[in-house]
């Protein structure tokens, strides 16, 4: 079974990657993500080596600070589980603390009404310091609404409070990510992709996994995906394809009526496979009918 990255992204890949990983070499000797996102699919990718990017600073940050904790994995846990106490903020991993009457009148809600208070405090002071701390954006990713890493103009977290709190799926997902990292040899890097693909050296043992965002949904990290940056990334695996080296990229070509048909007609040429998809967008969490696939060169 797959395991699930514990920054929780909506629409992730973990629900997706053993059927995905049915159409991946079995031999890897990189497996090079330009958009690594919450990091589900490398996770359960075995290689030799791991070359990670995303152009959110912020989820760069959050993954290099796990990575760092995995040899301290008990500590770390402590350390959240304390800092959420102290914004008395719920813990249902260590104790349901919530009150029985606040769970008969909210009762889809009490999570939000309990934990909202703190949320905001911690959310406030996480804004003004002047070196903001990692472990604090991990907490408010927890406790925030659909676990959102959300930053308005002035770069501030803005993300309300959502109806969750530091569960044992945290705390299983922690330790998943923990085991794997610190038996991994992995490069992470914060770059526009295009950059980010120009300065890699590879060959065809090597994969390069793409997940970018969708042309045709309406999720919050495609504002900036637009079809100038769709075809020069089509020409980049073009020109990956001409080096003979692999990839395989994810998209979604139809969507509530929408067709992505500047893709549709670039994966002619490919192997293109149809998966079952499981994305989510955070402006309607309802699972939605259309076509998502993965294209190969191999």
């Amino acid at each position: 079974m797959s395991k699930r990255s514990p920054l929780f992204y909506v629409g992730d890949k973990y629900k997706l990657v053993d059927e995905l990983k049915e159409h991946f070499p079995n031999n890897i000797r990189k497996f090079v993500e330009p958009f690594v996102g919450g990091g589900s699919a490398f996770m359960n990718v075995e290689a030799e080596s791991y070359i990670l990017n995303d152009i959110d600073t912020n989820v760069i940050q959050l993954h290099k600070m796990l990575c760092k904790c995995s040899h301290h994995k008990e500590a770390f846990i402590i350390d959240l589980i304390n800092k959420a106490a102290s914004y008395e903020l719920s813990c249902s991993y260590v104790a349901d603390n919530i009150p029985h009457e606040l769970k008969q009148n909210y009762p889809k809600t009490y999570f939000a009404e309990y934990n909202r208070e703190g949320f905001n405090r911690m959310r406030a002071e996480y804004n003004l310091a002047s070196r903001r701390n990692p472990r604090i954006l991990y907490l408010l990713l927890i406790y925030g609404f659909n676990r959102m890493l959300r930053f308005n103009g002035q770069n501030n977290f803005n993300v309300p409070v959502g109806n969750v709190d530091f569960n044992r799926n945290v705390v299983d997902a922690l330790n998943d990510y923990f085991e794997i990292v610190s038996n991994r040899i992995i490069q992470w890097s914060s770059m526009d992709f295009r950059a980010f693909m120009d300065g890699l050296d590879l060959n065809n043992d090597d994969l390069v996994y793409l997940d970018p965002p969708y042309l045709i949904t309406f999720s919050e990290y495609n504002k900036l995906w637009n079809e100038t940056t769709e075809r020069e990334l089509l020409t980049i695996l073009d020109e990956l394809n001409r080096n003979n080296i692999k990839f395989a990229i994810s998209n979604v070509t139809h969507y509530k009526g929408r067709i992505n048909t500047i893709f549709l007609q670039w994966a002619q040429q490919y192997n293109i496979h149809n998966v079952h998809s499981n994305y989510i967008s955070y402006h309607d969490n309802t699972i939605k009918q259309f076509n998502e696939v993965l294209v190969t060169n191999y």
